[in-house]
């Protein structure tokens, strides 16, 4: 196999079925096999799938085990030279997948790499176009300068260089896995996919925006806190408080392990506060 394909779900409902039927349809551009690793989903997104496409690798966990450990379940058993990290709430058209194992092979310096990744509405899903959360780029984002934050500066039309895509579609090689490590499991959702992007960095590879081909994104599906996805959303208000959780303790995870060395003791405090402010307001209306 070139190319091995993981997607955890977690109550998509209609889906993740949505997205297998997109991969079904576009067989015939390459060589892939896919696993669906189901984080104990509570309602038919899985039986619908497994009934539906019985080509699929399916692993069943009796537990939420979250994004991290999930996907590492697949990662820790791949033999083919890429591997594709797809969100559940994607949706794969055409080209997509031969375009951009086609990039790979042309730029053996590139660690990962992600396509333009588009949310239901039509606009850009900017978390597959990420700049570093550092202090200064998070203020400048709150004011409503997004050049450091999203890197909205960059040529949005052509492949370029960024330092992190999303795991919604997050493409990367067996051999840069090997070198860098899979997933951190210290983040149960959330953040994963900027830290791997930092270590494949650090470890001088190219992370690469290619906006030539692009996915649908159904975004927020299994979480319930996009405001773009509340009509849609499958999450109860248990997942909600869970996934909003994670969202503001992942930051302060991230934070402490990568950046925190580079800035003094009163820069720190003043992180860690504004981020304990802003998860005690979004407690009120539960959307991020």
């Amino acid at each position: 196999m070139k190319l091995t394909i993981s997607i955890v779900n977690f109550n998509t409902d209609r889906y993740l079925s949505h997205l297998l039927k997109s991969l079904e349809d576009i067989k015939d551009e390459g060589s892939f096999e896919v696993y669906v690793v189901d984080n104990a989903s509570t309602d038919n997104s899985l039986v619908l799938a497994k009934e539906k496409f019985q080509w699929v690798n399916f692993i069943e966990s009796k537990i939420n085990l979250g994004f991290a450990k999930a996907h590492n379940l697949v990662l820790k058993k791949i033999y083919s030279e890429y591997v594709l990290i797809l969100n559940p709430d994607t949706e794969i058209t055409r080209d997509v997948l031969s375009y951009m194992i086609n990039f790979m092979d042309k730029n053996p310096n590139v660690g990962a790499a992600s396509c333009k990744v588009v949310l239901s509405d039509g606009s850009l899903d900017w978390a597959a176009h990420r700049g570093l959360p550092t202090p200064l780029a998070s203020l400048l984002y709150f004011l409503g300068h997004d050049s450091l934050y999203h890197l909205s500066g960059k040529p949005m039309d052509k492949p370029h260089e960024v330092d992190g895509i999303s795991g919604s579609f997050f493409l990367t090689r067996k051999s840069v896995l090997e070198k860098v490590g899979l997933f951190d499991e210290d983040y149960f959702m959330y953040a994963e996919d900027l830290d791997l992007s930092m270590r494949i960095k650090q470890a001088g590879f190219k992370i690469m925006y290619v906006p030539e081909v692009h996915i649908i994104h159904y975004k927020g599906v299994s979480s319930g806190l996009k405001k773009h996805s509340q009509k849609i959303t499958t999450a109860d208000i248990e997942t909600r408080k869970r996934s909003l959780d994670a969202f503001y303790l992942t930051m302060k995870i991230f934070y402490k392990k990568h950046l925190e060395g580079s800035y003094p003791f009163f820069i720190n405090w003043i992180v860690y506060l504004a981020i304990n402010i802003k998860w005690f307001l979004a407690k009120r209306e539960m959307v991020v």
